[in-house]
Order: C-alpha cells, then sequence, then structure tokens
C-alpha cells in the first residue's frame, strides 16, 4: 500500500451534523456525526489498475457521484468521529486490494487412495457376506 493516513485526510471532504442517539442535550447542540467522503477516481495515490480494482470492489459503498461514503456517528466528539471514520476508510482501502492467494491444485497421494479402495473392499466384503448366510 502506497499511501498512508496524512495523504489520504487530503483527499477527503467531510460534512458534519447533528447525530441522534445518546448525548442529552449535546445531541441537539452539537454536529457531531461525520460523514466522510473519498473519490477514487480523483484520487492520486493509486494507479489506473488499483482505481479499477477498487471501483470494482467497492461498488455497494459508492454513491450515485462516485465517492466511497463511510459515515460515523458512535462518539459524542465530532473529532473521534472523523478518526474513526479515516481508519474505516484505511481499512476498506487495504482490504479491497489485497490480492487472494492463488489456489494451487494438489493431488490425493497413492496411499490415501489405496486406503479408500481398501475401505470399500472390507465394507463390500461385509456385506457379501451376509447375503451368503441369508440366502440359506
Amino acid at each position: 500500500m502506497n499511501f498512508t493516513k496524512a495523504d489520504l485526510q487530503k483527499e477527503t471532504t467531510y460534512k458534519a451534523s447533528r447525530s441522534g442517539g445518546k448525548g442529552g442535550q449535546n445531541v441537539n447542540k452539537v454536529s457531531s456525526k461525520v460523514e466522510l467522503l473519498f473519490s477514487i477516481a480523483s484520487s492520486v495515490l493509486f494507479t489506473d489498475e488499483e482505481k479499477q480494482l477498487l471501483t470494482e470492489k467497492l461498488q455497494n459503498r459508492l454513491n450515485k457521484d462516485g465517492y466511497v461514503q463511510v459515515i460515523c456517528d458512535e462518539e459524542r466528539s465530532q473529532y473521534l468521529n472523523k478518526e474513526k471514520a479515516i481508519e474505516r476508510l484505511i481499512s476498506l482501502l487495504t482490504k479491497a486490494l489485497q490480492k487472494p492467494k492463488v489456489r494451487k491444485p494438489t493431488k490425493v497421494s497413492k496411499a490415501a487412495k489405496a486406503a479408500r479402495l481398501d475401505n470399500k473392499k472390507m465394507q463390500s466384503a461385509k456385506k457379501e457376506n451376509r447375503k451368503v448366510g441369508f440366502r440359506e
């Protein structure tokens, strides 16, 4: 990852509004809810391939204008909500940029095949012996 928290903060915009929930009178007076907006398309931090990958992976997080939207209203202070929102954005971007491990196809060993076939033969013989006693 070639981005830092400070670089991301330069490219994000914040909107603050009054939050619901706990806080008493504080909720009615202080704008503590933070909405973070980040544009992947206009970012200088990522290459074109990374931007394409991010837009594919974060398709459901993009709003109609093409911004990644992160909303945080858990804390009572706007500063803490900003910090939490930027941390969430960082985790979203790092998870989206991680490439999954390539699966290496493996074969069943000869010993495992032989053991399975032996087990099948034993089961077959057991049931065959039951049939012999039943016919008489």
